[in-house]
């Protein structure tokens, strides 16, 4: 590893590459130390790329937790992918996450080829090792290998946090000199009233799981310091009448339910009484609003 002086700045903006469901956002919050990007079983949770910030002694990467990269056919879809590649391209360093239980995909292949054409070299991270016996991680590796684009490999677990202190270490060593761009107490550079509605929407994605479809939206409509804390108001946008019902719940108790799972987090991660109010609408093809991109930093034109 290289040596420098302790007085010197170093900074390194590292995407965080991978297909969907490979585990990035687990591994952003692990390396982080805190929950900066909202994690669940639906694919595509990651919508906008999310930074995630860590400063250790004289050293301060920022990881861009991306949106995976898949074969877009909707424009939001397409909005998506174009934005995590266009952080690849800009970063300093990139990670490449594989789920290794699921193997190389035909997107892990894609973007491999997309690194090796572009020039662009990565560091492998394989991840989620404790779902897979250590007799077939090895012969993935050498597949995965075979690509020249990869600089080092780790094998870890976001999940159990297994071999990420080391992952981090090697990412801290290797970053360039250069001033550093966030206060050294910043986690993320996410704004508290998208943060706030990634909250909510992770929680609709955990208590519906497959029955909700990915097509919803979470909007923070109000956002207002009182006496007791913060007073919060958001809107749960969905496409179609008959999916408000699986929201609401019978007599509201399932939007209950999910509005105390997300006041309860919000209040431990804003260190504040949270107070929260959640309104469900119907807005049909509210993926076509352009100040929906705007909002997560999204190109509506791709």
């Amino acid at each position: 590893m290289p040596n420098r002086h302790q007085t010197e700045q170093h900074f390194a903006f590292i995407a965080v590459l991978g297909a969907t469901n490979a585990g990035k956002s687990t591994l952003v919050n692990r390396l982080t130390g805190a929950k900066v990007s909202i994690v669940s079983p639906k694919a595509q949770t990651t919508r906008c790329c999310i930074r995630g910030i860590v400063v250790e002694n004289n050293t301060q990467l920022v990881l861009v937790d991306t949106p995976g990269i898949f074969k877009a056919k909707r424009r939001f879809d397409r909005a998506m992918v174009a934005s995590a590649l266009t952080e690849s391209e800009e970063a300093d360093l990139r990670m490449l996450v594989v789920d290794a239980k699921k193997g190389i995909d035909k997107d892990t292949t894609n973007i491999i080829q997309l690194l090796q054409k572009n020039n662009k070299k990565a560091v492998l991270v394989l991840n989620k090792i404790d779902l897979v016996s250590k007799e077939a991680l090895l012969p993935l590796i050498q597949r995965l290998n075979e690509a020249p684009v990869f600089t080092e490999t780790f094998m870890v677990s976001a999940q159990t946090g297994e071999q990420t202190e080391e992952l981090k270490k090697y990412l801290l060593s290797v970053a360039p000199e250069g001033a550093w761009l966030f206060p050294d107490d910043n986690l993320s550079d996410l704004p508290n009233r998208l943060f706030a509605a990634e909250i909510t929407r992770e929680k609709l994605f955990l208590y519906l799981q497959q029955e909700l479809p990915y097509t919803l939206a979470v909007t923070t409509t109000k956002w207002e310091e009182t006496k007791t804390g913060i007073r919060i108001e958001q809107t749960v946008f969905v496409e179609r009448d008959g999916l408000k019902p699986m929201i609401i719940g019978k007599n509201g108790s399932m939007l209950k339910k999910i509005g105390e799972s997300a006041r309860r987090d919000l209040s431990r991660l804003l260190e504040t009484n949270v107070h929260l109010f959640l309104t469900v609408r119907v807005k049909e093809n509210w993926a076509d609003d352009p100040s929906r991109y705007a909002e997560w930093g999204l190109d509506y034109q791709v």
